[in-house]
């Protein structure tokens, strides 16, 4: 039988990329508790999640068969591309409009046409972002770019 060796293969570099950042944050940060939580807290959930999930996707694809599908590179790069821009221009234009920005380029390299959808997609995103970061966290980061 033929297996679906990407997602074995994929599937098992999750779950090793998850351990990894689970076994790093637990070593390295105080976890604290449920009521107070310490700043290894949150990774070493993520991590844990991440483990686990890569663990379902390598089960499940130990007895499924496969199909070779090539590698999305133009979708990759789209995506790697919009991680760099945030990056690099967070601090510099706030979140709503980085936010915004990078969700339009890493929407444009979909292979669904069209704008509108591009474009509600962008608002909402970017409205949940601020919502959660600004709003909800209250945290200390620009806004806009005269906010700084």
């Amino acid at each position: 039988m033929q297996r679906d060796y990407q997602d074995l293969l994929w599937g098992a570099i999750l779950a090793l990329f998850g351990l990894a950042v689970a076994a790093y944050a637990a070593a390295h940060y105080e976890i604290g508790s449920l009521r107070r939580m310490g700043p290894g807290f949150f990774p070493v959930v993520l991590g844990v999640i991440l483990t686990a999930l890569g663990g379902v996707i390598t089960v499940s694809a130990w007895s499924r068969a496969g199909v070779p599908q090539p590698f999305a590179w133009r979708e990759g790069m789209g995506v790697i591309l919009s991680l760099v821009v945030f990056a690099v221009l967070m601090p510099r234009l706030g979140i709503v409009a980085t936010t915004a920005l990078t969700t339009l380029i890493s929407s444009s390299v979909a292979p669904r046409a069209g704008v509108s959808w591009r474009l509600v997609l962008c608002a909402a995103v970017t409205l949940l972002t601020w919502a959660v970061f600004v709003l909800a966290l209250d945290m200390t980061i620009p806004v806009w770019p005269w906010s700084r």
